[in-house]
């Protein structure tokens, strides 16, 4: 996974007013914690970092100030729920080689079985264990065929190496439900009768 460099200013300013004044200028206020250390509050530039969120689980080299230099993914992202623009970002310092964990989006891939089955994602995201900076961005699974009553578990799922599973393995991930045959309630197959007999 490629690392995004985002430069980023501390700041000292806190509350609504202080935020409303950073999102006008096309900034979005976020908190970098972790490894102990005390939460560093941010101002973080809102197209860069909205380009940055397109990849789950992004890696951001986080350029502070100018002077210091850190590792970070995203943990909690809060957006507008109208407009959609970034409203905050709480970012998890990470090391090279430590491990972490996340959610990686399940995609997948193939055509059921004849007979109009539905795919349930049970789970949209599976929570894994992996390098920080070898967070996969997401698994495909194949569900060729798959049949009602058929299911994907945890693992079931091949992950890259070095990655692990950070949920049961018996955990139901994808699973296919027969279709339901609409039935049109008694009330409205009499009328129908009474009309179609008139």
């Amino acid at each position: 996974m490629s690392e995004v460099k985002i430069s980023a200013a501390t700041r000292t300013e806190f509350g609504k007013g202080a935020a409303r004044r950073i999102r006008r200028e096309d900034k979005v206020p976020g908190v970098l914690y972790g490894h102990g250390s005390d939460p560093v509050h941010l101002t973080l530039p809102g197209h860069d970092l909205l380009m940055a969120l397109r990849t789950p689980n992004v890696l951001i080299a986080l350029d502070i100030d100018g002077k210091t230099n850190e590792l970070a993914i995203p943990k909690s992202v809060q957006r507008d729920p109208l407009k959609g623009f970034l409203e905050h970002v709480d970012l998890l310092l990470v090391k090279r080689g430590e491990q972490v964990t996340v959610e990686i989006p399940v995609h997948t891939e193939g055509e059921l079985a004849p007979g109009g089955n539905l795919l349930e994602h049970v789970l949209n995201a599976l929570p894994v264990e992996a390098e920080a900076t070898h967070i996969p961005e997401s698994v495909t699974v194949s569900v060729e065929g798959l049949e009602a009553g058929a299911s994907v578990l945890a693992k079931d799922i091949e992950l890259p190496k070095g990655v692990t599973l950070a949920v049961e393995e018996d955990a139901v991930v994808l699973q296919v439900l027969a279709a339901q045959a609409e039935e049109a309630p008694e009330g409205e197959e009499a009328a129908e009768e009474e009309a179609a007999e008139a």
